[in-house]
């Protein structure tokens, strides 16, 4: 895909809003030139911002809303409230409408799934769509799914979670057949969750050609990389994203108290500062911000409301990505070319009764 790719903000999202959206966006911009923007907010707050950030407000269309969602609306007040006025609403109806590659949002995650299903419903045959993150490792990158969607799956849902990711990962790394793992409390087969263990027997069977089920994985296992795809429900996923990124920082403030304990220590500092950068550069949650809601007819990309500029910007990259790997069709060509295997899968769920 070449020319230029357009991405729609809800400005208003996050703790911060544009103070947030707007700076984020000048970064991205400035690493990717050929990024234009659609924004909705209120204008009061986002015009003043647009001043200070002139190439942003050149690359840019502003709509203004009435609406905007706050951090602490339930989704169904969300829905009621900012359904076709809303910031975050109009942002996903920009991708559905064709105006946009793809949306981002700081925001509500609640209120940003229900309207991402709402407005852009779900890709045929998927039961639930699925938050997908990607997480550095010791070997590179690999991606998570479901960090948060929903909590629960059964193994059908687990079962097109793995199809999912496994497209998403040759989409982003290039990887012709990517190992999927489904996480569980022990790598024996006998262990876990029937949910866990009745999916991983859907992907043994299935055998399917366009990834390699790599059979279950630990915790530990996330970190070291040892598959392309973590696929497991979103109570588990969110809980492992949120104790990563915490002990990302846990172990950056441990660093710094000790690098400024003594005057030794400042000295051993200096002399290896280049390798704690790249050390903070790895560890940097901000890297890797950004989850894709994955099974929908568009490209969603939620990012964390806490996260800074920076952050914000990696989350506009990943989607920036997404749409220049073409995920969308990706995913639908997948899907529909093991249509076959997922209703062997669901027969085998119906015989067994749920599984």
């Amino acid at each position: 895909m070449t020319g230029q790719i357009i991405t729609s903000l809800d400005a208003m999202g996050g703790d911060a809003g544009p103070e947030l959206v707007i700076p984020g966006a000048d970064i991205a911009l400035t690493r990717r030139p050929d990024l234009r923007f659609r924004l909705f907010g209120e204008e009061a707050k986002v015009r003043p911002l647009l001043d200070r950030y002139p190439r942003v407000r050149d690359a840019s269309v502003f709509e203004h809303c009435d609406v905007s969602v706050a951090m602490t609306d339930k989704p169904s007040q969300a829905l009621r409230r900012g359904r076709w006025r809303s910031s975050m609403w109009r942002s996903i109806e920009a991708v559905k409408k064709g105006d946009a590659g793809f949306a981002v949002s700081a925001g509500n995650t609640g209120a940003l799934m229900a309207m991402a299903k709402f407005c852009l419903q779900s890709v045929e045959g998927v039961e639930r769509p699925a938050i997908a993150a990607v997480w550095p490792t010791l070997r590179g990158e690999s991606i998570v799914l479901d960090c948060g969607a929903s909590i629960g799956a059964d193994a059908r849902q687990l079962f097109d979670f793995a199809i999912m990711g496994g497209a998403m990962a040759r989409s982003l790394f290039d990887i012709p057949r990517p190992t999927i793992g489904l996480l569980n409390i022990g790598v024996e087969e006998q262990k876990g969750l029937e949910e866990i263990r009745s999916a991983g027997q859907l992907l043994r069977d299935a055998n399917l050609p366009t990834l390699e089920y790599a059979g279950f994985v630990e915790g530990d296992d996330i970190g070291k990389g040892t598959v392309d795809v973590v696929v497991t429900e979103g109570f588990a996923g969110n809980i492992a994203l949120k104790t990563a990124e915490g002990t990302a920082r846990q172990i950056g403030t441990y660093l710094r108290a000790a690098m400024s304990r003594t005057l030794m220590a400042r000295v051993g500092y200096f002399f290896a500062r280049a390798a704690f950068a790249r050390l903070r550069e790895k560890m940097d949650p901000r890297r890797s911000n950004g989850g894709v809601f994955l099974g929908l007819n568009g490209i969603v990309i939620k990012s964390h409301g806490g996260t800074d500029p920076e952050g914000f910007a990696s989350a506009i990259e990943i989607g920036y990505s997404m749409v220049r790997n073409e995920l969308i069709p990706k995913i639908n060509r997948d899907l529909a070319f093991h249509t076959e295997a997922r209703e062997e899968a669901g027969d085998k769920i119906a015989q067994a009764g749920g599984m």
